[in-house]
């Protein structure tokens, strides 16, 4: 069974999934935009079990183009997927990157059992991703497989990334 992909102008934290993505960096302890956000609107557990993740090397927890999961505490999401994408240099590397950390988050999922997940535009704020590149790399990741869910879920900040997504999964 292929999975319902939905695109939506929202706010990721008000999202009722069984996990929701956190476009992290690599020492999973909060930033500016979403992660931000979703830090502020989980709670402060939030960062304690991001702390508590062991980190693979010094300040970092989840390396670019990997993920992690946590718990989403005061999140109507059950869970918090962090991925790491990567800041764009417009090397042919940033688009692997970018799809792998798609690809962890959707895998991670599955792993968990979870029905339902809901991204962000991972890497087009701060990190500089283009829209288009970046929309076109998650329509081809969610489409390799089938991946064990029923509802995988863009939610989309601003009317211009909303734009970009609708057109890559038309």
């Amino acid at each position: 069974m292929t999975a319902r992909v939905d695109i939506l102008h929202g706010d990721l934290t008000q999202q009722t999934a069984d996990a929701i993505v956190n476009a992290a960096n690599q020492t999973m302890l909060g930033g500016g935009g979403v992660d931000g956000a979703i830090h502020r609107a989980a709670g402060p557990a939030l960062l304690e079990a991001c702390r508590a993740i062991r980190e693979v090397r010094p300040g970092v927890r989840c390396p670019t183009g990997e993920a992690r999961i946590t718990p989403g505490f005061e999140l109507p999401a059950r869970f918090v997927i962090h991925a790491v994408g990567p800041v764009y240099r417009g090397r042919r590397r940033d688009a692997e990157l970018l799809a792998s950390a798609i690809r962890s988050s959707l895998e991670l999922a599955a792993h968990h059992g979870l029905r339902s997940i809901a991204f962000p535009a991972i890497s087009c704020g701060v990190y500089g991703y283009p829209l288009e590149q970046a929309a076109a790399i998650s329509a081809e990741v969610v489409r390799e497989r089938d991946w064990s869910l029923d509802e995988i879920r863009f939610v989309l900040f601003s009317e211009e990334v909303l734009a970009a997504w609708t057109r890559a999964f038309a």
